[in-house]
């Protein structure tokens, strides 16, 4: 690859991470990373003058092609000799090229091979950008690093539609090179792909030839889970060279940038920080603050005493709440500065432990604090009546978890259900995902929801119900965009104490503010008013017993009791094979569990299932596929083979252990045949 125009220099990566400190140079200034970007879209940071910008830290301001064009427009850039000078800014920035805005504001827009075709919210004028315009005028607008022109789409988008915007974007980005000429500005590529890791790869490895000064991972934070952001950055940071900045586009959190940080990116943008400032909120050592809260109305500390920005230097946190009331613009000023500042204090206090080699140490101290409420006064969960909503119900209880999410605690057995994952993002990237449901629920040009079968689920252990729910929403989602074919939740449960107890803490349980929920426990069944092919019904008792009265085969079994040492008989063989008789049909059943123990595999395959390994979810880094039937197998999941069996024969748990001795030849063949 070429040399690059900001001479980027890698100068250490931390022990076990990805994480790397470095250092460029722009047309204006040496930059150290990681950074954090502070986005003036319009020429102008909201609420912050040049002045409060260089006082906080700031390195690089964003600005954005696509409004600039609008108003002022070219012209003007040109008779102040580009932005610098125009807005009194003397160290770098960084142009985007106006592709997210296209994908985000409602006004009219087509794309085609040309460019984007779009109306003015100026004048209502029809403006085409394409790829020549949008580097011209980033280069008028002087930007020292600008983006390449790119179709952006939802993350979560399919495949083909994923493809399209990849390739579209590789060939805006070959005439956008092109453009950019002898120009000394900098000039990033944007990879795509969505959420499908073969697409990144294609996507990385054409743009990696070409002689681009930075690149960006484009197509996140516009729909996906945390957890599939955070893989699909980790993916295609691994994927750039080691000699150029990677810049994760429009993300995110403190949080959410140490991850990154920790996956290998450099460079970071977004408008959080001085966005939640508007509303009174305050990112700080002791965690988030709501200014709002009447708890600061006399409080005379700083508002961070670990902080040396002017604001804590200056001001109290009852000050700072008496703005937020009043919705004075100061607060607003006031906490945005702060923020800014505290973001780039973070990027400063990760930088040094990369030279130092202490990352992984404040890594695992800063997560701990970042994405949790004030510390010191935790809010307090309201009252209903004279008294709180009880904590627990039956043998169940509210549990909280270190990271800030709520889950379902069974109090005998100790065991939570999602303890390390928020319930509806285990439930989605498990079952809904990995079971490519989105996909199932299409219907193909033509055809009508009478036509197709309808598909069928069957929901063992319905818990609080996150698993039922994330199947919900992924239809509703699904039906809003065009026709889809009918589904059917049916749930089995033997103790609906867990979930009638999340249903009295909505507030912790989000996802439950539904009318399903409610229904299912009130009649046992649900049919839905804004899409009747979608209904959920309830079995309660005994799944052994209640699931042969079924008479619905089922297409895909979220198989969720708890775990083997709690539902003992639910992780037999024996039960394994009366699950596969009952499953047999004339098409493919397809059966998700989060246990991957080679235990939990073996009975799968003695009982006759084929089995797969599934992704991995929270600290888990695997989950089991298993699948039952006549029909044909997937193609895209990962089967058992024999370096899966040379770990079953080193297992100390090879078999059973009710096992008879006389029966363990027959579990054997039946394990082998299964991988075969």
């Amino acid at each position: 690859m070429s040399s690059s125009r900001l001479s980027f220099k890698c100068e250490a990566v931390a022990t076990g991470s990805r994480a790397r400190a470095a250092i460029f140079r722009t047309l204006h200034n040496e930059v150290k990373t990681p950074l954090f970007m502070p986005v003036g879209t319009q020429a102008t940071v909201k609420a912050q003058t040049p002045e409060t910008l260089l006082d906080s830290g700031s390195q690089i301001l964003l600005a954005n092609t696509y409004h600039l064009l609008l108003r002022p427009g070219t012209e003007v850039f040109k008779q102040f000799g580009g932005i610098h000078s125009f807005m009194g800014w003397e160290k770098s920035v960084l142009t985007d090229s106006g592709g997210f805005q296209i994908f985000s504001l409602p006004h009219s827009c087509a794309i085609d091979e040309g460019g984007a075709e779009f109306r003015s919210y100026v004048d209502g004028k029809k403006i085409l950008l394409s790829p020549e315009v949008s580097i011209e005028t980033q280069m008028a607008i002087g930007s020292d690093i600008m983006m390449v022109l790119d179709q952006c789409i939802p993350s979560t988008a399919d495949e083909a539609s994923a493809r399209r915007a990849l390739e579209i974007t590789h060939r805006w980005a070959l005439r956008s090179l092109q453009a950019r000429g002898d120009s000394p500005q900098s000039l990033f590529a944007i990879v795509q792909g969505a959420l499908y890791p073969h697409l990144r790869k294609e996507s990385a490895g054409g743009l990696t030839e070409l002689p681009f000064d930075g690149f960006a991972i484009g197509g996140l934070a516009v729909g996906e889970e945390k957890h599939q952001r955070e893989d699909m950055c980790e993916i295609s940071a691994d994927l750039l060279p080691a000699d150029r900045p990677r810049y994760l586009m429009g993300v995110g959190t403190p949080l959410d940038l140490l991850e990154a940080v920790h996956r290998g990116v450099d460079m970071f943008d977004c408008i959080i920080p001085n966005k939640v400032a508007q509303f009174g909120t305050a990112f700080t050592s002791r965690g988030l603050l709501q200014l709002r809260r009447s708890v600061y109305k006399f409080s005379e500390e700083k508002l961070d005493p670990q902080c040396r920005c002017p604001v804590c230097q200056k001001y109290s946190r009852g000050y700072l709440h008496h703005l937020t009331k009043t919705q004075e613009p100061l607060g607003w000023t006031l906490l945005g500065q702060h923020n800014i500042a505290f973001y780039h204090q973070l990027m400063r206090d990760i930088r040094e432990s990369i030279l130092a080699d202490t990352f992984l140490s404040l890594y695992h101290e800063r997560r701990q604090v970042l994405g949790r409420e004030d510390v010191d006064n935790p809010p307090v969960p309201p009252k209903v009546g004279k008294e709180r909503r009880s904590q627990s119900l039956g043998d169940y209880t509210v549990h909280r978890a270190e990271a800030g999410f709520a889950s379902i605690k069974q109090i005998s057995s100790g065991e939570i259900m999602h303890s390390h994952t928020p319930p509806m993002e285990e439930a989605k990237a498990l079952y809904i995902d990995q079971s490519h449901l989105a996909e199932r629920l299409r219907l193909k040009p033509g055809q009508t929801p009478e036509e197709v079968s309808e598909l069928v689920i069957w929901d063992v252990g319905l818990g609080a119900a996150a698993n039922a729910m994330a199947a919900i929403q992924c239809y509703e989602k699904e039906a809003t965009q065009g026709p889809v074919r009918r589904m059917r939740i049916v749930s089995f449960e033997n103790n609906l104490d867990s979930l009638r107890l999340a249903l009295t803490h909505k507030n912790h349980f989000p996802y439950l503010r539904h009318s399903g929920p409610e229904a299912i426990l009130a009649r046992g069944i649900w049919v839905s008013r804004q899409f009747p092919g979608l209904s959920w019904e309830l079995i309660e008792g005994d799944f052994w017993t209640q699931a042969s009265r079924v008479q619905s085969k089922p297409h895909l079994v979220f198989y969720d009791f708890f775990s083997h040492k709690t539902d003992t008989d639910c992780w037999h063989w024996s039960s394994f094979r009366r699950l596969y008789e009952l499953l047999q049909s004339s098409h493919t059943v397809e059966l998700f569990t989060y246990s991957a123990s080679t235990a939990v595999r073996a009975s799968l395959l003695a009982a006759g299932f084929r089995v797969a390994a599934g992704v991995g979810t929270g600290v888990k880094k695997e989950t089991t596929v298993a699948f039952a039937g006549k029909g044909k197998r997937p193609t895209y999941y990962t089967w058992l083979d024999e370096v899966w069996l040379a770990k079953w024969e080193r297992s100390q748990a090879k078999f059973p252990e009710s096992l008879p001795e006389s029966e363990r030849e027959e579990f054997e063949k039946r394990v082998r045949g299964g991988v075969s």
